[in-house]
């Protein structure tokens, strides 16, 4: 199993465990979404956290699966855009801890959220033009300003949680250790109000908010769709897979152009 989970005194633990980097693949996170709608029609259940054990947070999608059968990006899409609205669109409040890499479907899983608690040594990041892929965007943007969320995605670069917390996206940083207990903390003293107030709240704040998120991820997620019919997009995966640099075909004409 790739998850598992944990309720106790109101507050429902959703903890990623698929070492080694907590890469899904399309079956895997179809039963993450579903996981996560079970959790909020649970009566026990008044704050949802989502964490994870190993390396780091979420790595997104497996990469490997793709690489083996490209059709399957129809199905992972799914995943991710039913994962992403099931965390959004949740009637309870959902806190997201983060560790480690912060990378593709769980920057997804991160910008749905309600709110985030990173360890001090939480990086983010959207990869997915070196993977031969959109998306991501959408819900990097409800966490980052439009020009930081460009910047990262035409670069692939990472921020740290330092700087998440300074833009503003990351209610606290603290140390790995301090992680889950800081999670828990604010989760227990949002189960300690009145439930059908706190959903309230939630839906009212969720339907304030500039633009649909689904919307514009489903906008998104065309254009993965039209990526996968560039042979640069198969290279990049390969690429990937086979732990080499991407060979793309504009490379000679590129070089031509510079020499």
């Amino acid at each position: 199993m790739a998850f598992e989970t944990l309720i106790e005194n109101g507050v429902a633990e959703l903890i990623f465990c698929k070492p080694p980097v907590n890469a899904f693949n399309s079956q895997e996170w179809a039963a993450i979404s579903d996981k996560i709608d079970d959790l909020g029609a649970d009566p026990q259940v008044k704050v949802i956290v989502i964490r994870a054990e190993g390396k780091g947070f979420c790595a997104g999608v497996d990469i490997k699966e793709l690489a083996a059968d490209s059709t399957k990006i129809i199905a992972v899409n799914k995943g991710n855009y039913d994962t992403f609205k099931s965390i959004h669109l949740n009637p309870k409040p959902v806190i997201v801890a983060v560790h480690g890499f912060v990378l593709g479907g769980g920057i997804g899983i991160s910008g749905a959220a309600d709110i985030i608690v990173a360890s001090e040594c939480a990086r983010f990041g959207v990869p997915e033009v070196d993977r031969g892929a959109m998306g991501g965007g959408a819900h990097l943007q409800r966490m980052f300003p439009v020009q930081k969320v460009r910047y990262m995605y035409y670069t692939g670069d990472f921020i740290n949680a330092q700087e998440a917390y300074r833009l503003g996206a990351v209610e606290r940083v603290v140390p790995l250790d301090q992680l889950r207990a800081t999670a828990l903390e604010i989760a227990a003293k949002i189960a300690e109000k009145s439930s059908p107030m706190i959903q309230l709240a939630k839906e009212a704040l969720t339907g304030i908010e500039d633009g649909n998120l689904e919307d514009k991820y489903r906008w998104e997620q065309g254009f993965t769709l039209q990526a996968y019919t560039e042979k640069d997009s198969q290279e990049a995966r390969n690429a990937f897979v086979e732990k080499r640099d991407a060979a793309f075909k504009n490379d000679a004409t590129n070089s031509a152009k510079h020499s």
